[in-house]
């Protein structure tokens, strides 16, 4: 037979406080502001930032991207300030970015294209 064990709660309240901290804090919003489409240089940050904001799983990191594009709208910091600090939390696939996606030709001359060939045809018709 089971047996309870009995509930020792002596009602000081420690069980409340403890279920109070552990609910979490909303998760971060990104920040609302106007994209400026006219602006060539805020748009792409802004949609550097979008992506970043998207791929982020984290609040901090979403707070963190939300402080970059705040401190960048109002001017406290430059391009390439921002760049350099949103860089960490971007995630970046190796083939679409700086060509990596096109594949590698390798080249040879026709004569040995043409012996290359004549040498598998023999040696497919001979059953080797």
């Amino acid at each position: 037979m089971n047996q309870e064990e009995p509930n020792t709660n002596t009602g000081t309240g420690e069980e409340t406080k403890s279920e109070e901290t552990k609910t979490e804090a909303p998760a971060p919003e990104p920040i609302k502001l106007s994209d400026k489409p006219s602006d060539f240089r805020f748009h792409a940050a802004y949609l550097t930032y979008s992506d970043a904001w998207d791929k982020a799983s984290s609040p901090d990191v979403k707070l963190k991207l939300n402080e970059i594009l705040d401190t960048l709208s109002t001017e406290k910091i430059d391009y390439e300030t921002f760049y350099r600090e949103i860089s960490q939390y971007r995630v970046q696939s190796g083939s679409e970015h700086f060509g990596g996606g096109r594949a590698f030709i390798e080249t040879q001359r026709k004569r040995d294209w043409r012996k290359r060939e004549e040498k598998e045809g023999r040696n497919k018709r001979h059953g080797r």
